[in-house]
């Protein structure tokens, strides 16, 4: 079985699994435990291949707990991060689950075991509450013990029959993979909340590109908006692994979706030690700034959101804001985001970041951060996308590119809303690799493109009140019909002649009628 169609074969049956176990349960709420028994099932394997290091002769799930040394649980927690014993693996479970009267109850114990092994070590932080959001005694799996077993049980064995072949790095992004089909399934049927959580992994692959562009290493990534992690584990997919040094870093304010961030790392074998992921509201509780500047950044964070602002006078003596000498709108946090992440940035750095277009034009303080942006030279691009391109949202978003180290004072403005810069699916729009190619070129070269692209000097942006909208730089292309004047004349002429003639024949006729 080809890889692609091997893809595909696993993604149709967790698709039905997730969907045909729920019952009665609102797909959204039941995502936790298909995602959850997902991730057991990887840590667990991703654990037995560490304790057997290849070796044919070792059997660790047929092992009793007892013969485990301290030692060796000791040396696998620092290395791994947690600990898993024999009884407690995904594949003993998995034997006895349609019969087990305590699952759901085993099911925790063996969770919080797992969490807690962490306890005193250095992963603690990181493994703490991955399981939180897959409450097996919750009532959403319904209201017997029974009901919730069977659930458990249904799901546990749709996922123990998935073939994932032997673990390898391959399978190991197979694993990635499919919890990433999830997530954004899941989020493209839930409406606005799943476009908040996930961004499409199309999208994610031109975010990646544009913060990276050229770097032959960077020190770190950071998304201050992370989500379920799809943008840092892009970067992670489009570089080898060598290039991002000192790994992942990201904070997300939703505890789901900072646990989903923390999951999807692990699918994607990014060990604890290169990533670290914090729970908070990154405009009030930044974490990180020890650890700043980043050379590539990448966001999508939540589109005009309101939040503190001036409601807070110590704000505007924030480092982060100080220098634009205003803060964002309470009404409209963008621009917070916007300058949190130019302050993180490093002078070799980029930062590419999704914005909602309101931003880019409108007046207030929204103009003197633009004010403060432009004249600094701090912003490289501005890329119009096309519409429908996220789930939950049908609107065009642009993509704000930043960067310390520019080699002119010019900003480039590029439109990509046309019909030549997507692929036309069923429900949202999709970049193709072709598609990001084409503007990854564009990017690249900062060469005028007509009705595509151009540089506009920064004294001109200026001169129109630093107005940054790309619409306002690049002339659409008029796809009118164009008409030829003199040639239309002369229609209308040859047809207004025929017309008097026919009117002279009707007039003889109704004459010779009435004669």
């Amino acid at each position: 079985m080809t890889s692609s169609t091997q893809r595909a074969d696993l993604q149709n049956k967790i698709w039905k699994i997730a969907n045909d176990v729920r019952g009665s349960v609102d797909g959204w709420d039941f995502k936790q435990f298909v995602l959850g028994t997902l991730f057991y099932r990887f840590i667990s394997e991703n654990f037995i291949n560490y304790i057997e290091g290849g070796d044919e002769s070792i059997n660790y799930a047929g092992l009793s707990d007892d013969v485990i040394s301290p030692e060796i649980k000791d040396d696998a927690i620092k290395t791994k991060g947690y600990f898993i014993y024999p009884s407690q693996l995904f594949i003993t479970i998995a034997k006895t689950a349609n019969t087990n009267a305590n699952l759901n109850t085993d099911l925790k114990a063996i969770f919080d075991a797992i969490e807690s092994s962490a306890n005193g070590y250095p992963s603690e932080e990181d493994i703490k509450g991955l399981f939180a959001d897959f409450d097996t005694t919750s009532t959403r799996l319904g209201n017997s013990v029974e009901t919730k077993n069977s659930r458990l049980a249904a799901v546990i064995k749709g996922v123990a029959e998935l073939n994932f072949g032997n673990f390898d790095d391959s399978q190991i992004d197979l694993f990635g993979d499919a919890y990433e089909f999830l997530i954004s399934n899941y989020a493209a049927n839930a409406g606005k909340s799943g476009g908040e959580f996930f961004t499409p992994q199309s999208v994610s692959k031109l975010i990646a590109q544009l913060a990276m562009h050229k770097q032959t290493t960077v020190n770190k990534i950071y998304d201050p908006a992370a989500g379920s992690g799809s943008l840092l584990l892009q970067a992670k997919k489009h570089f080898d692994n060598h290039i991002i040094e000192e790994g992942f870093f990201g904070q997300e304010i939703n505890h789901t979706t900072y646990n989903l961030a923390r999951m999807n790392m692990f699918l994607h074998n990014v060990n604890y030690d290169k990533f670290n992921i914090a729970l908070g509201n990154t405009l009030i509780d930044p974490h990180f700034g020890d650890e700043k500047p980043f050379d590539a950044i990448v966001s999508n964070p939540p589109y005009s959101i309101p939040w503190i602002g001036d409601g807070d006078p110590t704000l505007i003596n924030d480092d982060r804001f100080a220098p634009a000498g205003v803060l964002a709108p309470k009404s409209k946090a963008d621009f917070a985001f916007v300058l949190h992440a130019l302050s993180y940035l490093s002078s070799k750095g980029r930062a590419a970041i999704v914005c909602f277009p309101g931003i880019f034009y409108r007046g207030g303080a929204e103009q003197k951060i633009r004010k403060y942006l432009v004249d600094n030279n701090y912003v490289e691009t501005v890329i119009a996308l096309a519409p429908n391109l996220f789930f939950g949202t049908s609107i065009a978003v642009t993509i704000l590119v930043l960067s310390k180290h520019k080699p002119d004072t010019k900003t480039q403005f590029i439109d990509v809303s046309g019909e030549e810069f997507f692929k036309k699916m069923t429900n949202n729009n999709v970049l193709t690799d072709a598609h990001i190619e084409k503007i990854m070129d564009i990017f690249d070269t900062k060469e005028d493109v007509d009705h595509v692209a151009k540089s506009i000097d920064n004294t001109v942006i200026a001169e129109n009140e630093y107005n940054l909208s790309v619409s306002s730089y690049v002339e659409a292309k008029d796809n009118r019909e164009k008409v030829d004047i003199t040639k239309l004349n002369a229609e209308i002429a040859t047809t207004v002649a025929r017309i008097n003639v026919l009117r002279s024949s009707i007039d003889a006729i109704i004459n010779e009628i009435e004669g």
